[in-house]
């Protein structure tokens, strides 16, 4: 992930392309899963998807410790 205030509005993108990683959210809330996810953004791999998940996941338990 990388945060780029010139590029869309500082919003956090999977590195190296202009996918929002909220996109991610998103399309897991709509019931897509990640292999679909990396179908539909051909720039994100399956691994940058997980890895994102895996950071919600440890920021989540950190916060809720």
């Amino acid at each position: 992930m990388e945060q780029d205030p010139l590029r869309l509005s500082g919003a956090w993108v999977f590195r190296n392309t202009r996918i929002p990683v909220a996109a991610l959210f998103e399309n897991l809330e709509d019931g897509l899963c990640l292999a679909e996810f990396v179908e539909l953004f051909p720039g994100v791999t399956l691994e940058q998807a997980r890895l994102v998940l895996e950071h919600a996941a440890r920021s989540t338990a950190a916060a809720l410790a």
